[in-house]
Parts: structure tokens; sequence; C-alpha cells
């Protein structure tokens, strides 16, 4: 009797564990997007201010090869020497489908201004949905008036994200900080 409870509550662990996992717990991601899907994407996302959009694709899947997820989404910050951006939007992927994601972190530096962005993040190497989540140190720099179309790359581990910027704002300078990928929207910059 006691070996016949076992093996039942044994079943029942075993059928609770993928009820409770959460959204995020997904298996390994392989699949990837090639440069002509990801342009076609982009410039649906970014519509007219797409132009030049193409060569930075190329120069991201040139340098760090075919990502295997891609994130859409909007952007704001702001800096007086300390800064703070925030975002959120929808990471892709083709083996576990589309999850919403913000994103959030703090900068310091010669950095001045405002912007807002419409971001195309290509994301590599990402073997679960859960790796995507946490902080990822970089560098940026800014100079424009009205807008513009740059990129950065920022790395994690194995992880490596290259956000493609479309921003309008005043916004001149160079800065140090981190971006924080969370599921949950935060206002906490840190």
């Amino acid at each position: 009797m006691l070996k016949r409870l076992a093996k039942i509550g044994a079943l029942l662990l075993a059928l609770a564990i993928p009820l409770s996992a959460p959204a995020f717990a997904q298996g390994s991601l392989s699949d990837t997007y090639s440069g002509d899907e990801l342009v076609q994407s982009g410039q649906e996302f970014f519509g007219s201010a797409a132009q030049g959009l193409a060569s930075l694709v190329e120069r991201a899947v040139g340098q760090f090869g075919l990502p295997n997820g891609y994130i859409l989404g909007e952007e704001a910050g702001g800096a007086l020497f300390v800064g703070a951006k925030y975002g959120e939007g929808k990471l892709y992927t083709r083996n576990a489908g589309e999850f919403s994601i913000f994103w959030q972190g703090p900068s310091i530096g010669f950095d001045v201004g405002g912007d807002g962005s419409k971001v195309m993040m290509l994301v590599y190497n990402l073997q679960n949905i859960q790796e995507i989540l946490g902080r990822y140190p970089g560098v940026d720099g800014s100079a424009y008036v009205l807008g513009g179309l740059g990129m950065t790359v920022t790395k994690r581990g194995n992880v490596v994200i290259v956000p493609i910027r479309s921003g309008v704002g005043a916004r001149l300078g160079i800065n140090v900080g981190y971006l924080n990928f969370t599921s949950e929207p935060t206002w906490n910059p840190f």
C-alpha cells in the first residue's frame, strides 16, 4: 500500500510541476531568423523610420550570426548626467512563441537630454526564455537633435542582445549603465 501511495504521489507531483511552472519556462531555443525576415519585421514595425535598418541588421548578422529571437518594443529615457531608461515590448522566438518583456536601467556619464525610441533587439544564444531575464551592462552614446537610428551591443553570459533604436528627442553624450530585463513592469531602474 505504501508503494502504491508513493507512486500516486510521484505521478501527482510530475503532473503539478508543469502546471505550476511560470509561462517563461520553455525548452531550448535553437531556430534562428534570417536577415531578410528581421529586416521585413523591422520595416513593418519602424515604418517610414526604417531607412538604414537593413545595413544595421546586416552588420549585426555579419558579426554575431543569425539570432534565435528578437524583441520589438518602445522605450523612453532621459538624463542629466545620471539617467534612467524604461521600455516594454514583445520577445519573439520560433520555438517558444511570444512573451511580454520589460526593461529598465540606470546610467551615469556625460549625457544630457531625453528621447523616445522604437526598438528592435536581436537576441543571440538564448537557450530558454528565463535566460534573457537579468542585467546586461553596456556603454551607450547618443548624438541627435531630432531623430536617428543607432545600434549598441550588450552581453551577459552567452546571451548577446543588439538593440537597434529609432528615436526622437534631443540627447547628447555617452554613458555607462545596464538594462535589466524583467517579466513584470517596474518603476525601479535598479
